[in-house]
This record gives C-alpha cells, sequence and structure tokens, in this order.
C-alpha cells in the first residue's frame, strides 16, 4: 500500500479500493495479484482427447484416467460431474520448497511477506471448483504435512465455511530421529470438510461385551463408567456418597470425577434426568460382587486417619488414586459405617444404545501399533514405505517418489463412499488412490459372493495425473508411464483421456473428432443424469429429456427426426454442426430445441470456473 495517497489519480484509487474490497479480511491473507489468472477461462474451453490406445476395455466405460493439468480438468468434470461425486481424496504439494514434483512444490519463497501467495492462489482456484463436483452428502479429504496444515486449513474454511469435520491424524514412520530444535516430526493429517449430511460409515456395533449373568429381562447389557469429568469444586451437587440398600455398603465419590448423576436430596428442580436413587430402583447400578468385595468399618476417626496415611482406602478405578484424604468433606460420616472397596458402574442395556454404530477414530495408526479400542474403527496403515514398496512390487522398478500408502486410500475410500459412488482425485499421481478403489470393490464382490448374495453394485473413479514435464525432461509423463501401467498391472479397465482446449468462438469445424466425441459423451450424459450407452453417440434418453448428437445429416435422417415424438413431459435436445436445416424442419415443435453443436458446447464449458 502507498504511503501517500495525495498523488495518486482517479483511476488508481479505484483500483486500490477494488483490491482492498476483494481482500480477505478475517483469517487467511494472500497476495492475489502474484499470478496470472489462467487465461483458460475465459479465452478457451476444456475438451478431453480419448487415446484408444492407452484405454482398456471397451466403452462406455465407468473409470476415467485424464493426463494433463488439473485446473482445465476440474473446469470439465465441474460440467460434466457437478454434484456426483460422493468422496474427493487428494494428495496436493505440500510447500515444502523441494524439487521433486512438478506441480512445483516450491511456492515458497522466504524473502516474500506474503511467501506462500503463489501455493495458496493455486490451490484456491482448484478446491474452489472442485467443491461444485461434491454431492449434498460429499466428503473432501485432503492430505498435508503438519508445517502447512494451518495455511490450509483456513484456506479450506474460506472456500467452504462450516465444512469442517476434523483432521486424521496418521503417523507415517517408526523412526524419530531428530529436526530442528531436537524435535522429531513422524505424522501427517488428513484434513476433512464435507456436508452436513455426510457420515463416516463407522462399524457396526459388536456385542462381545454385552452379557447377561443375572437372567435381567431387558436384556444384555455391558458395565459403563458412573463418573463425569469433573473435580468436586466444579460439580458439588454431584459429589456425594452412595449407599447400596440391598448390602447397605457405602461408597466414596472420586473427587477428581464425580458422580454422572445428582441424588435426590438436591434440589430436584434443577435436575433434568432421573436421580442416582431412581437408577438403583430401576437395578440400572451395578454394585461389586457382595461376596468378592473386600469392606472395612473403621470404629474411630483415628483409624480411618491412620488408614488415610497409609493408603489402605478405596481408589479409583484407573489410576488408583486414594477418594478417602485428609481434606474430604464431613470425614466423620465415614466412621462406623460398612464402606465398599469396589466401585460401582451404570448398566447399559444393548437394546438402550442410541447408536448401533461405532464411530471413525481421528488416529490412523501403524500397523505394528497394538491397538485394542472396541468403540471406535480404526485405519491402520503401513506408512509410506509402503506405497513405494507397493508400486515397485507392480511395476518392476521404481519409477515414483513417495506414493502414498493403499491401505491408507483403502481406510479412507472405505470410510467415505458406498456402492455406485465416484470418488476423485485430480492430484492422482501414479493413481494409488484407483487401486485403492478397485480393491474395495472386489473386496465387497467377494463377501456378496461367499453370503450368496448379489453383487453390489462398483464404485467409480476418476484420476486425474499429470505428466510432470519439465524443460529438462519433455517427455516425462507420469500419467501414462506410472499410472497407466500401474493400472494395467492390476488389469483394470478405463478410458485414457488427454485434456484438450479449443477457443470459446469458432465455427466448429475441424475439431478433432478424438475431442469430439468423449467429450460429448461425459456432457450428454451429464444433462440426462446416466451414462451413454454404444460406441456412438445418437440418442441419450433420462427422466426429463433426450439428448440427440447428429453427426451427418441426411434427409433420412430429417424425416426420423421429425416423425419422433418425446416422452410426455420430456424435451428433446437437438445439438448439430448443421443446425439451419433442422431448425426449419424442426423449429415449429415445442417439445425439441435445436442447438448448435458449438453453442452446446460453449453454454457446458466456456463459465465452468470460479472467478476471483
Amino acid at each position: 500500500m502507498p504511503d501517500n495517497y495525495d498523488n495518486l489519480s482517479r483511476e488508481q484509487l479505484i483500483s486500490l479500493l477494488r483490491k482492498r474490497d476483494l481482500a480477505r479480511r478475517l483469517g487467511l491473507v494472500w497476495e492475489r495479484d502474484e499470478i496470472e489468472h489462467e487465461r483458460l477461462l475465459t479465452d478457451e474451453i476444456p475438451l478431453v482427447e480419448l487415446d484408444s490406445g492407452l484405454s482398456r476395455g471397451a466403452g462406455p466405460w465407468n473409470d476415467l484416467l485424464i493426463e494433463g493439468d488439473n485446473f482445465p480438468a476440474l473446469r470439465f468434470l465441474r460440467a460434466a460431474f457437478k454434484g456426483r461425486v460422493k468422496c474427493i481424496y487428494i494428495d496436493p504439494p505440500y510447500n515444502t520448497g523441494n524439487r521433486d514434483f512438478v506441480y512445483n512444490d516450491r511456492y515458497l519463497d522466504a524473502d516474500n511477506a506474503f511467501r506462500h501467495s503463489t501455493w495458496l492462489e493455486f490451490l484456491y482456484r482448484r478446491l474452489s471448483l472442485a467443491r461444485d463436483l461434491l454431492r449434498e452428502d460429499g466428503v473432501l479429504l485432503v492430505s498435508i504435512n503438519d508445517e502447512n496444515r494451518a495455511y490450509l486449513e483456513l484456506l479450506l474454511s474460506q472456500i467452504w465455511p462450516g465444512g469442517r469435520i476434523g483432521s486424521l491424524v496418521w503417523r507415517t514412520r517408526d523412526s524419530t530421529s531428530a529436526k530442528d530444535h531436537n524435535f522429531s516430526d513422524v505424522h501427517e493429517h488428513v484434513l476433512v470438510w464435507a456436508g452436513e449430511s455426510f457420515n463416516f460409515n463407522g462399524a457396526d456395533k459388536t456385542q462381545k461385551k454385552y452379557k447377561n449373568p443375572d437372567g435381567d429381562t431387558r436384556g444384555l447389557w455391558n458395565i459403563d463408567p458412573l463418573t463425569l469429568g469433573y473435580n468436586r469444586f466444579e460439580r458439588e451437587n454431584l459429589y456425594y456418597p452412595i449407599n447400596n440398600p440391598k448390602t447397605g455398603r457405602w461408597y466414596p465419590c472420586d473427587p477428581d470425577l464425580v458422580w454422572r448423576y445428582a441424588t435426590e436430596k438436591t434440589n430436584t428442580s434443577i435436575i433434568r434426568t432421573e436421580t442416582m436413587e431412581e437408577w438403583i430402583r430401576q437395578d440400572k447400578i451395578v454394585f461389586p460382587i457382595a461376596d468378592e468385595e473386600r469392606v472395612v468399618i473403621w470404629n474411630s476417626r483415628e483409624e480411618l486417619m491412620a488408614s488415610i496415611k497409609t493408603g489402605d482406602v478405596p481408589v479409583s478405578s484407573k489410576k488408583k488414586i486414594p477418594l478417602l484424604r485428609e481434606d474430604t468433606p464431613d470425614l466423620d460420616f465415614w466412621i462406623g459405617k460398612p464402606v465398599g472397596f469396589g466401585r460401582p458402574g451404570f448398566k447399559k442395556h444393548w437394546k438402550d444404545l442410541r447408536s448401533y454404530t461405532n464411530p471413525l477414530s481421528s488416529w490412523i495408526s501403524r500397523q505394528s501399533e497394538e491397538w485394542e479400542e472396541e468403540d471406535c474403527v480404526v485405519i491402520k496403515t503401513g506408512g509410506a514405505g509402503e506405497g513405494t514398496n507397493v508400486l515397485q512390487e507392480l511395476l518392476k522398478e521404481k519409477v515414483f517418489n513417495y506414493p502414498k500408502p493403499p491401505s491408507l486410500l483403502r481406510g479412507l475410500v472405505d470410510q467415505s463412499t458406498g456402492p455406485g459412488d465416484i470418488v476423485l482425485d485430480f492430484f492422482a499421481g501414479s493413481a494409488t488412490t484407483a487401486q485403492a478403489v478397485a480393491e474395495l470393490n472386489e473386496r465387497d464382490a467377494q463377501v456378496a459372493r461367499e453370503a450368496g448374495e448379489s453383487v453390489p453394485e462398483r464404485r467409480r473413479w476418476i484420476m486425474v495425473s499429470s505428466t510432470e514435464a519439465t524443460e529438462d525432461e519433455p517427455d516425462k509423463n507420469i500419467c501414462r508411464d506410472v499410472a497407466a501401467r500401474r493400472l494395467a498391472a492390476l488389469n483394470l479397465e478405463y478410458a485414457y483421456l488427454r485434456m484438450r482446449s479449443a477457443p470459446a468462438l469458432f465455427d466448429g469445424r475441424g475439431l478433432e473428432e478424438s475431442w469430439l466425441e468423449p467429450s460429448l459423451q461425459l456432457l450428454l450424459a451429464a444433462l440426462v443424469g446416466k451414462p451413454a450407452k454404444g460406441g456412438k453417440l445418437a440418442w441419450l434418453e433420462g427422466e426429463d429429456s433426450v439428448v440427440v448428437y447428429v453427426r451427418e445429416l441426411s434427409k433420412a435422417l430429417l424425416d426420423e427426426l421429425e416423425a419422433y415424438e418425446p416422452s410426455a413431459g420430456k424435451t428433446a435436445i437437438i445439438a448439430s454442426f448443421q443446425p439451419g436445416p433442422l431448425k426449419q424442419r424442426l423449429g415449429q415443435k415445442p417439445d425439441m430445441r435445436v442447438l448448435a453443436l458449438p453453442d452446446f458446447l460453449v453454454k457446458n464449458l466456456a463459465s465452468t470456473g470460479h472467478k476471483p
């Protein structure tokens, strides 16, 4: 900002005000003028070219591998798949200053006051488009290192306010080599942003811990803790002794973890749930087994104080901290009463559970870790080295640095999707995400076959992978030479598409057939809500519309179209390079619209982007 505004012209002041209006005032601020806005947004429209030689299987394909820059790819996908993707996972450049990535993972300029600006703007434009691809119950999962997590979270909060679910912490390696300040960095994060209706799948609770040893007519039950995470000073009304009316024994309250329920001796007007006495009457409080519990009676204060000094008093369940101390209020209350050394618990019945699904834990553990948590689902992974080993075994050589482990992606996709869902990775690299989706599909199919059930619908995947070519390596092509080879080694079928672009204003002549056909296939299928069938486009019928692509106009085709009557309530959209004759013959039919094919493409692709 200038120090003196008096010498600025009117135009300069207006420009300065506009710039200030566009600046973000809360949270993250970055310099948006540092890089030029992609001119593709206004000058060109994105198209895809089908490479039949690199594609596998016969079309139409459910799965897509797209070679090229992910910004135009996202613009195209936004037109064809807007609101249809369930899960997006990306592993973007980490802005570390390394030169291993040709998305140029070196956007950091240590001498720049806005030194993260280029990296942030790079991600802002892509993530803004990506959000539009997600369903209302969709989820975005983003891997990031600890150094840049805070920046990326603030960026996502600006793109998607209120969408933050949390973050998963992934322990990437076992080694503990120290970095600066004698600090060892052994973890990364997976940030989670999602729609309100999204839920991780979790896992069904098991009844393993639920028994019914007393023949309770209410069914299976388990013992839950009867305490809350407050001390006696924070919740005075929940600090009191409990009596077992069947045995007459008394149980002291933990001064650091008070009881979960209030007593009837409290002002009942402020009690919102059943009292402790009511739960006891309902046989919902489980007291220690009488014959197995130690019981002590202190006949004098001296006896009680002697036990307190030696620690021979009831203790807390886990930390074994004494529950009767010298500063315990009304210490004389415990003299002459039978005091049980066990701890009561709450009888939670299986039928009363609010949910029968265990949630996903935020901790992603190593497979070598012992993790016995039974009340949540824990994703386990082999660590960063697993990805390299798996890819090297498939391709018989080391051709890609730091691929993510398939076990990590399997866990994330498994928790985020179901049958028939679409999974997108637009920083796909070696296409680990596609492998993870394919393995989950095969697992689900195998489970269904073993159970004698029908095989569920496959999850679909879309991978966008760059060539990563540079001036030093102009022929480098990660998508073709790594991702496609991995998928071929896995015997997967997919369409290999290559991003192309065409001027936003053109007469429609001379477009490569290999560009036109797949672009129309995907766009028209998106408009009618289902994929095209057959090798050539002709008729695509959906619930509300019919789209017809007229490749070559003939008298016979004109007669056929004139005689065609769309089903009641449907509109026929006719797209052709020769709209004139069609409009003359069909223009009077109210349920038919004729569009010039270039107009159709421009209408659906030219504005597929977010302007700053």
